[in-house]
């Protein structure tokens, strides 16, 4: 940005205002030291830190100024040879000395702040874990572990310091490596709550949750007591489901997947465990036609319906997605056909949620008019879809959805003259048969 804090201070004294900070106690004013002020919010420093180009600031505002796209020195306007902050110990040393001589019960002493996760103590950690992995020592790894939650607990600053430096690869192996032991069931519970600060974390890390001791763990980890840790599988679950493998499939029929998910959705755990379990049943619907049976049998299709009418915009929009899935099959189209809300529920949401609740919608009620039940295109008319379907075309809704309405259209407009040449044809028997 052009925007110079030189230029800020500049304008302030022109109007001739003082950029210092002062407290009235007993009539007397307290002023803040020019030289223990942040260049940029003109307020004492707190955590002073040393920057590139040798100015002094405090770390809460220059990390500020950096995270909002500046790679440039406030003070001089030079860009920065590198984003790193050394602490100042001696202007906070002096800050502390002076708060304590200043005597006021304005101005409190400033606590010694941490010293901040860098990426190399992350990398440290992530060897030690690694290698105490590698060795099977799981007292050295539930160590490790801690020290990472303990981390990462302090500060979102500290998580995503932790994320961004490989943590969740080594947490993955470590994982992958322990699943099969029972006794280290706590420890697997503490990684999978670790890993979910670290999503995205990467096909590597996710395949090496995806063996079969490491699918069977998180499946029974979805049956827990605990609901904390009923959410965090479900949503490793769903990240797993995300790989598209054959197998993957077969592990979810093997270990009863289907159940464990719907009872976490019927259960209303959290907004997040659904969603996440939302996506794991569409992945599955979509791949595994025998699966989708399962779900049907359980109950699926009243339930996702349920959601659809009063769940909030994004458990409505999966649960739309899930829908669509389901009427992949003959089997589907036909237990979603039962269903008397379906249909004023589809058109209702037409145009009403989102871009994929709309593509959802459109693509169940084309689904289902393709059955051959002409009943069913004239209901989709009589609620207002051709009216709705029209204004999506008129609006602008991606390629995809767009086909999809003109389909639909098509068809309903079809179906429409059809039954009007059907009413002109009775009309017309009507008059050929009164007497002249």
């Amino acid at each position: 940005m052009g925007f110079s804090w030189r230029k800020r201070l500049r304008v302030a004294n022109e109007k001739k205002i003082t950029p210092v900070m002062s407290w009235s106690e007993s009539e007397t004013d307290i002023t803040i030291p020019p030289e223990f002020q942040c260049p940029i919010s003109i307020d004492l420093m707190k955590d002073p830190v040393i920057i590139s180009t040798g100015i002094t600031y405090d770390r809460e505002s220059i990390e500020t100024w950096i995270g909002s796209g500046n790679k440039t020195c406030p003070v001089t306007n030079t860009v920065l040879t590198t984003f790193d902050q050394t602490p100042n110990h001696t202007i906070r040393k002096m800050i502390q000395s002076w708060c304590v001589e200043a005597g006021s019960s304005s101005i409190q002493r400033i606590p010694t702040p941490r010293v901040p996760l860098m990426p190399r103590d992350v990398h440290e950690i992530c060897r030690k874990l690694s290698s105490a992995t590698r060795r099977g020592d799981y007292e050295k790894c539930g160590e490790f572990i801690g020290k990472i939650k303990k981390l990462g607990d302090e500060s979102e600053k500290n998580r995503k310091c932790i994320n961004d430096n490989g943590a969740g690869l080594v947490l993955c192996e470590c994982f992958g490596k322990f699943s099969g032991n029972e006794e280290l069931t706590f420890m697997l519970k503490e990684i999978l709550y670790l890993l979910t600060w670290m999503i995205p974390t990467g096909s590597e890390g996710i395949t090496k949750l995806a063996s079969a001791t490491s699918f069977r763990c998180v499946a029974g980890l979805l049956r827990s007591t605990d609901d904390t840790v009923r959410e965090n599988a479900a949503v490793f679950m769903k990240e797993i489901l995300s790989l598209d493998k054959t197998w993957v499939y077969a592990f979810a029929v093997e270990n009863r997947v289907a159940e464990a998910l719907m009872k976490l959705i019927r259960d209303s755990v959290s907004t997040r465990s659904t969603k996440s379990s939302l996506i794991a049943i569409y992945q599955l619907v979509l791949q595994k036609p025998e699966i989708a049976s399962e779900f049907l049998e359980i109950g699926l299709v009243n339930m996702t319906v349920q959601m659809i009418v009063d769940a909030e915009t994004n458990v409505c929009e999966n649960a739309l997605v899930v829908l669509d899935a389901i009427c992949e099959t003959e089997e589907g189209r036909e237990e979603v056909r039962k269903n008397e809300l379906v249909m004023p529920l589809l058109v209702e949401k037409i145009a009403k949620v989102s871009e994929l609740a709309t593509r959802s919608s459109v693509s169940v009620i084309l689904r289902l008019c393709k059955m051959g039940n002409a009943f069913v295109v004239e209901e989709a008319v009589r609620l207002g879809a051709f009216q709705k379907v029209l204004l999506v075309l008129q609006v602008g809704y991606g390629e995809e959805t767009k086909e999809k309405a003109t389909e639909l259209l098509k068809m309903m407009n079809s179906q429409m003259k059809l039954l009007s040449d059907c009413v002109d044809s009775l009309v017309e028997f009507k008059y050929l048969k009164k007497p002249f």
